[in-house]
């Protein structure tokens, strides 16, 4: 097998069902594109009481620094409809210059084409002047718990140091070169259930709706805004996701209901300072009247997601530097520097050691009919090769 050839990296990736939380082939066929590289490579099984156990994968090529570090997830979502899908999802079928199947773009299109990348760096220049290592996990589309958290974990207890990391998530909303993300919004979600008095409807005198109450909980979350963005960041921004009572009756006043919300916010806030803010606002809510006339104040329940996720915003320029250039230098684009969209496994990494993203177009990721150009793959694998060489080059001026 070339591994020098991304399209065949691919097929083989997409043709190993690896529903999250199964393996399904594709890090023994990743083990199999690595190892005749030089990489020595170690599978990590983490796990957790009530969650499935995760297999995992780190690969290490040298034992120098500067220390360059690819991560990503062979973890694929459900495939839907599969009577809907064009082509089988796990086929990697090629029609009309696309290659379809789960995953293509999110993400073994990344890995495949940065493995093809690494081949072509030491088959050109020999092995690079320091260390590259894949730090690829089997649970980035599930909850997150026994993959790139405990494989860093690992990793780090063992004396593994890294300089930089490339995260190959698809980050280009249109077109090959049009987006690096350097940084990400927080995230936190909270669950409110508000304690009402159930009665009859025809006489609410002697119930007391907490339907009321969550009407203007929710108002007070949303408004007035919670910052107007800053340099790099959008505004912070709260969605109520959920709002429920349990009650099927229309002539029961419900004697609870409970509500959800998701805040994304940015480095105004820290996951402490934006829970503090949410709260206040709810408690100045439990005493607000204009609803609830003559009722005491609302009497409600909190709990927050187990583990926020934290803003972060990554200020190296070599790091940066090096990518924006391979980037124009193989598209002729210049990229713009984004942290908008949802969460990453960058979240964990940057704990460790300066992180972007950069990966292929995600118009269709998680779709039916996901597929990536295979013009695409070449010219990722491109960047990739080019961007290692900069990289190594400013890494060690």
């Amino acid at each position: 097998m070339a591994v020098t050839d991304p399209v065949q990296n691919l097929q083989t990736l997409i043709r190993c069902p690896s529903v999250t939380p199964k393996e399904g082939g594709a890090l023994s066929a990743l083990t199999a594109m690595l190892e005749p590289l030089g990489f020595s490579v170690e599978r990590v099984t983490a796990t957790e009481p009530g969650t499935p156990d995760i297999e995992n994968l780190y690969a290490r090529l040298g034992s120098s620094g500067p220390h360059l570090m690819f991560a990503g997830h062979t973890d694929v979502v459900p495939v839907g409809d599969e009577a809907s899908w064009t082509h089988p999802p796990f086929s990697a079928d090629i029609a009309n210059g696309e290659m379809f199947g789960r995953g293509a773009v999110d993400m073994k299109g990344g890995i495949a084409c940065f493995v093809a990348a690494v081949a072509r760096h030491i088959e050109t220049h020999g092995a690079p002047k320091g260390s590259i290592s894949f730090l690829i996990t089997g649970d980035e589309e599930g909850p997150a718990i026994n993959g790139t958290v405990k494989l860093l974990e690992w990793a780090a207890a063992k004396g593994e140091r890294w300089d930089a990391c490339l995260v190959g998530e698809p980050t280009n909303p249109d077109q090959l070169g049009d987006m690096i993300k350097i940084g990400r919004r927080g995230s936190i979600s909270g669950f409110v259930t508000v304690h009402g008095v159930q009665g009859h409807v025809a006489y609410p005198h002697l119930a007391d709706n907490p339907i009321r109450a969550v009407t203007a909980m929710t108002k007070a979350l949303m408004s007035p805004p919670l910052d107007a963005g800053t340099a790099e960041f959008p505004p912070t921004n709260l969605e109520v996701t959920a709002i429920d009572t349990g009650n099927s009756a229309t002539n029961v006043i419900p004697a609870k209901a409970s509500f959800a919300f998701n805040v994304r916010f940015n480095d105004t806030w820290s996951a402490d300072s934006i829970q503090a803010e949410l709260i206040r606002r709810l408690n100045e809510a439990a005493t607000d009247q204009e609803l609830r006339a003559g009722r005491p104040a609302i009497r409600y329940d909190i709990t927050w997601s187990e583990r926020p996720s934290h803003v972060f915003l990554t200020r190296d320029d070599a790091l940066i530097s090096s990518l924006s250039k391979a980037i124009e230098a193989k598209t002729g684009r210049h990229p713009a520097l984004s942290t908008t969209g949802g969460t990453s496994d960058a979240r964990f990494i940057k704990d460790y050691c300066p992180v972007v993203e950069f990966g292929l177009v995600g118009q269709t990721m998680h779709m039916v009919d996901e597929r990536v150009a295979v013009a695409d793959l070449e010219k990722l694998t491109d960047i990739y090769a080019h961007f290692i060489e900069q990289w190594f080059e400013n890494a060690k001026a």
